[in-house]
């Protein structure tokens, strides 16, 4: 990865099933049946006309009353069970293991690392204590770069050792864990799937990343235009996870947006949300507190999604002096609405 940019035990009650069940008299063997193949009945010794079962149709419908009894159930229950948000405020450091370039998580030796995170877990329980801090790392796993590769997706995804060693810190030290996307020239619907085994476990959760989202801007490199993602492709990951939620019984998960322009993310208004699923729009910009906050207003708060999110840089926002990293109490007191994720690069 040549190329990059730059506290409490997670607990969450077994959701209840969401699943639908369908009649085996309407899809009779559909378990082994492949996409695309047909049904054939028999009657009196006669051959009758096959019926194409259309699978991608059925599996929509599902999703559908699926989401709508979700719907019901956080009507009644304002959300979901083992919900995280708005019951706590995520508290996080980035950053790849495998690198020092990316952020605190793989800059300093991980002992150091949990030390000084322990520090700022208190500092921001001490600035809001009506709150719990829930601690989390939050890993890139596929990282854009600055060669195209032999595919030519300008991206590569951590080895599975070095996920599972993310995901033994993260459990260490009472945290759950978000795993990054930057597709680069790949899609989401190509590269989110690749981490569908972690992602059916009940305390990993997912960060996607539209500045590193170049499949609609064929030859740009990484890091040399921002990229995009639109209000179809964060629905698409939405409707993703949420039918891991009900497929595998977990409590719903988080999924955090990185932004910092208009253009990251069009459309945000068409975004469909679903109470499996909890979206944080996150601002990703660095700078002094003035630049950080005016992006905030303009990316996160005039154009609302579900959450907020709000990142600070160790290395960048505190250049060039007097600027300063800001504190818990000034981010509390000078962001509108107060953001329940918090992030450290």
């Amino acid at each position: 990865m040549s190329y990059f940019r730059t506290a409490s035990r997670f607990t969450a009650p077994v959701l209840a099933s969401l699943g639908l069940a369908l009649s085996l008299t309407m899809l009779p063997g559909c378990g082994a049946r492949q996409e695309g193949e047909t049904a054939t009945a028999t009657a009196d010794s006669t051959t009758q006309k096959p019926v194409v079962v259309d699978t991608i149709a059925l599996k929509k419908q599902a999703m559908r009353r699926d989401s709508l009894k979700a719907d019901s159930i956080a009507r009644k229950n304002g959300q979901l069970p083992g919900a995280i948000l708005p019951g706590h405020r995520i508290v996080a450091f980035y950053g790849n293991i495998r690198s020092k370039g990316m952020g605190i998580l793989g800059r300093e030796p991980k002992e150091q690392m949990f030390r000084k995170f322990e520090g700022v877990l208190k500092e921001w329980q001490a600035a809001d204590p009506s709150i719990p801090v829930q601690a989390a790392l939050h890993n890139v796993t596929i990282t854009a770069q600055g060669t195209p590769g032999k595919d030519g997706k300008w991206r590569l995804m951590n080895s599975k050792a070095t996920i599972e060693e993310v995901i033994s810190w993260a459990r260490e030290h009472n945290c759950i864990l978000f795993l990054d996307v930057q597709p680069g020239h790949s899609t989401l619907q190509v590269e989110v799937p690749k981490l569908e085994q972690y992602l059916k476990q009940p305390d990993i959760h997912l960060g996607i990343d539209p500045e590193f989202s170049l499949s609609t801007m064929p030859g740009v490199r990484p890091n040399q235009r921002i990229g995009t993602l639109d209000a179809k492709d964060v629905n698409w990951t939405i409707n993703y996870l949420a039918r891991l939620v009900s497929e595998n019984k977990l409590p719903p998960k988080v999924l955090t947006v990185h932004r910092f322009t208009r253009k990251m993310l069009t459309n945000y208004k068409n975004i469909k949300l679903d109470p499996r699923v909890q979206v944080v729009m996150h601002m990703d910009g660095h700078g002094e507190p003035t630049l950080k906050k005016d992006s905030y207003h303009d990316y996160i708060q005039t154009e609302p999604v579900q959450y907020t999110g709000f990142k600070l840089f160790y290395e960048y926002d505190a250049r060039p002096k007097p600027h300063h990293i800001m504190t818990p109490k000034e981010v509390l007191t000078e962001l509108t609405p107060k953001p329940l994720y918090i992030q450290y690069q």
